[in-house]
């Protein structure tokens, strides 16, 4: 079941119901919860089990590691946690890549391996994973303690707006706002339908309609694209990636706050970042956070020296890269951006903090954004492409324009046009945004022109013809 389908649009009201009707708090949370597995159920049910298990192990870990003074134990439990998490998410996201290299590097060496083998991966996996895992490590850390109630951990764990795609919530930001009923308020409730209006707009018309075929027509053929293709596939896959997750963020907070929850912000214009540290800070942001505090902060950040640094960046970048996708594209996808982000070190330390004219600063502070997006976007090439041939093979064309069949084109000349003016307005709402927030901006605008701008948004969603895609980052 996604956001876009028309199942949800009985789904939807059945939640609202749940969340608002006229019986006791305790009673209304269990039908969420309920709900949230019948939600995940639609997939595939029998992946339910994964979160049973996975809820369960950490209900009890917590609780342990919480009660007792025992260090030794303490550390136990932790590694219980970690070993069944980190255990199913390898076994399910990394079994075929493993098996597939065991594979290759068999037929090298002329031994027959079995073939036919493959593992299913279950949606969202990473997404629950590394909420559970930020749950007992929080707890092992002294920053929160166990939760009171087994029926607001299980829904931390499972309410569905954010389950499947985030955003990666913190069990000390959702579980407060299970021990105490919301008050019914229709200004949030209304400002969350706008949210969810717009994030199926930014999926179904901008991701599906206006990128996706230029992406598909370039990155999915087997033969080589020309320089003017390669970069308007990518520039097409930037907007895409971009309204297609955050887009699904978006109607996930939307739909949180209609049920009277909170979730937090995941993008803030990241395409109108300046330098790499700017974008990660607005940039699926409840990854990069978690990144943050349980990854790089711990192997020791940038207290050990220049050195240590630089690597503690790339080994988090690496495993960020990892944590997308197995597969060798998204490895070189988080090696990029952790040389990029090493390399910007060097340059805010060796140039920018040397520079004295404000005039100076601000010339370069413009010219930041189109070098950090145009940059963002060759790393995109690898994230996008089928295999690292093909992502070769794009970069090639990129990067030469000489090349005899330049001017070529895959892409129609309308599907090329419509992206690239999609993008163009794209931009210019990211640069709108980089200062403020979407409610802010949202906020300054008339209400009668809202009323118009969603009946717009309402009448092209539901007449734009365009293929069904998933949501990308349900493979994740």
């Amino acid at each position: 079941m996604t956001f876009n389908s028309i199942s949800f649009l009985v789904f939807l009201p059945l939640a609202f119901l749940a969340a608002w009707g006229r019986f006791g708090w305790p009673a209304r949370k269990l039908a969420l919860l309920i709900l949230s597995y019948l939600f995940y159920a639609a997939w595939n049910p029998p992946f339910v089990i994964l979160l049973w298990i996975s809820t369960v192990i950490d209900w009890f870990a917590a609780r342990r590691i919480d009660r007792t003074q025992s260090r030794a134990v303490k550390i136990g439990c932790l590694l219980v946690s970690l070993f069944v998490n980190l255990g199913m998410l390898v076994y399910f996201k990394y079994g075929n890549f493993f098996l597939g290299n065991f594979q290759s590097l068999g037929a090298q060496l002329g031994l027959e391996v079995p073939s036919g083998y493959s593992v299913i991966l279950p949606v969202g996996i990473s997404f629950y994973t590394f909420q559970t895992l930020s749950y007992t490590l929080d707890i092992y850390l002294g920053r929160a303690r166990a939760a009171k109630s087994f029926l607001d951990y299980a829904l931390y764990v499972t309410f569905f707006p954010q389950l499947v795609a985030g955003p990666i919530v913190r069990a000390t930001d959702f579980i407060p706002q299970c021990e105490r009923p919301p008050k019914f308020r229709w200004r949030p409730i209304g400002y969350g339908a706008f949210l969810v209006l717009w994030g199926v707009f930014q999926k179904r018309v901008m991701a599906d309609g206006v990128f996706a075929p230029v992406v598909e027509k370039v990155y999915d053929t087997t033969g080589s694209v020309s320089f003017i293709d390669a970069w308007c596939g990518t520039i097409a896959f930037a907007g895409q990636i971009l309204c297609d997750f955050s887009g699904y963020s978006i109607a996930a907070i939307g739909v949180a706050m209609m049920l009277g929850f909170a979730l937090p912000d995941n993008f803030r214009s990241p395409y109108a970042a300046i330098g790499f540290s700017d974008f990660w800070r607005r940039w699926h942001i409840s990854l990069s956070s978690w990144i943050r505090d349980y990854l790089y902060i711990p192997l020791g950040g940038n207290r050990n020296g220049k050195l240590r640094a630089h690597f503690n960046l790339m080994l988090t970048m690496l495993l960020a890269g990892l944590w997308h996708g197995a597969g060798w594209t998204f490895i070189v996808w988080g090696c990029l951006h952790g040389l990029l982000l090493s390399m910007e070190r060097v340059w805010v330390k060796a140039v920018w903090s040397r520079l004295r004219h404000a005039s100076t600063r601000r010339v370069l502070g413009a010219l930041g954004v189109p070098v950090t997006f145009l940059l963002v976007c060759v790393t995109w090439i690898f994230f996008r492409a089928n295999d690292m041939t093909s992502a070769l093979g794009i970069c090639t064309s990129a990067f030469n324009p000489l090349a005899s069949n330049r001017f070529s084109s895959l892409v129609p000349f309308g599907e090329s046009r419509n992206a690239m003016l999609g993008m163009g307005a794209l931009l210019s709402l990211q640069q709108l945004g980089r200062k403020r927030t979407l409610e802010d901006l949202v906020s300054s605008v008339p209400s009668i022109l809202i009323c118009f701008i969603m009946a717009a948004m309402l009448v092209a969603t539901l007449l734009w013809a365009s293929e069904d895609r998933a949501f990308i980052y349900f493979q994740f």
